[in-house]
Formats: C-alpha cells, sequence, structure tokens
C-alpha cells in the first residue's frame, strides 16, 4: 500500500506489526484473525485496514521487513572488513545476534517458506543471502584461501548450517547466540579453508 504516512502513522504501523508478529508466531498465522490482532491493540478495523490491505498483504511485510533488518545488521557488521573470510564470519555472527533478538519471527519464517502463497517472496530475501556470500567466497577463491570449488554451493551449504543450528540450538532450545556462533564459524570456515588458521 503506497501511502505517505506521518511519523505517528509510521509508529502505528510499525506497532500493527510487531504486535501481529508475536501473535502469528504464538497462535499461528491462520487461526490468527484481524479481530483478534485489531481487539488485542484496542484499535478499530478501520485503523488496519489503512496500512494493510489485508492479514496477507501484512504477513508480506513483516517477512520483507525482517529480512531488511537483518540484512542491514549483517552489512553493518562487514561494511569496514577487508578480509572477505573475516566477512562470512561476521554475517554468521550478526544472523545469529539477530535471530537470537527475534526468536518469535523464526516461526513466520518457516511457516512462509512452506507456503505457495508466500514462498516466493522469502525466496528473494534467500537469493539476496546467497549472493552476498558467493561475493565474498569468489573474493577467497581469487586470493587462493578457499579451494576451486562452486561458490554457490559452498554459499548454500553455509546458509544452511547457519539455519540449522538458528532453529534448532537458538530458536528450539533456546541457546546462546554467540556460542552457537562460534560453532557455526567453526565448523563452516573449517569446511572453506579445511584448516583454521590464527587470527
Amino acid at each position: 500500500m503506497d501511502r505517505r504516512l506521518t511519523t505517528r502513522g509510521l509508529e502505528r504501523r510499525r506497532q500493527l506489526m510487531d504486535y501481529s508478529a508475536r501473535l502469528f508466531a504464538r497462535n499461528g498465522y491462520d487461526p490468527t484473525s484481524v479481530t483478534e490482532i485489531v481487539d488485542g491493540m484496542s484499535v478499530g478495523k478501520g485503523v488496519f485496514y489503512w496500512y494493510f490491505e489485508s492479514k496477507e498483504s501484512l504477513l508480506l511485510e513483516i517477512l520483507a521487513d525482517s529480512q531488511r533488518s537483518l540484512r542491514r545488521l549483517q552489512q553493518s557488521y562487514i561494511e569496514s572488513e577487508a578480509d572477505p573470510v573475516r566477512r562470512i564470519e561476521l554475517g554468521i555472527r550478526a544472523t545469529m545476534g539477530w535471530v537470537g533478538q527475534n526468536r518469535h519471527l523464526w516461526g513466520l519464517f518457516r511457516f512462509a517458506a512452506s507456503e505457495e502463497r508466500f514462498a516466493p517472496y522469502l525466496r528473494r530475501g534467500q537469493q539476496t543471502a546467497v549472493s552476498d556470500v558467493v561475493r565474498h567466497i569468489n573474493e577467497a577463491i581469487s586470493q587462493g584461501r578457499v579451494r576451486q570449488t562452486d561458490p554457490a554451493v559452498l554459499a548454500h551449504a553455509i546458509l544452511g548450517v547457519t539455519n540449522q543450528l538458528c532453529g534448532t540450538f537458538l530458536v528450539e532450545q533456546e541457546g546462546s547466540p554467540s556460542a552457537v556462533a562460534d560453532a557455526a564459524v567453526d565448523f563452516c570456515l573449517d569446511g572453506l579453508l579445511g584448516v583454521r588458521l590464527p587470527v
């Protein structure tokens, strides 16, 4: 929905998104109605439909905003780092930190990935993540630090390991983001480099 919003309007829209994301995570997307959302926030349905065309458009915006938020954090971690391998490590650490702060969103990502009505939107963000990692791997390959291999395969492997560890040890077991990040970095970089070199 393309509307120019005031600062107050942007804040109200953000409140609706944050509240709805937590409600979806707790009760499930399909069972949660717009009525429950507006009743829980003590606003009318007109307020909801001023900001969002439908519950589906709301979830799509939550997913897109979450992916943007994660990518911004990753970029802030790596923007001043010249070493491509270190950038991969910092990206993993940023991801773990973000998931640790946003565990409730993980279930929404998994739900959306399993639903054809939402999966294509989620895949766009995933493709961007793969492209980012491929860029770092290509640079490391050109420096002779990573063996010659398909960088897309390595990127998917790194993201797969990171996502699996996030889901199991951060979300399901509510582990420490830094400890899970250490495990992910050790596993992924050992796989990339064959042997970890002292930093």
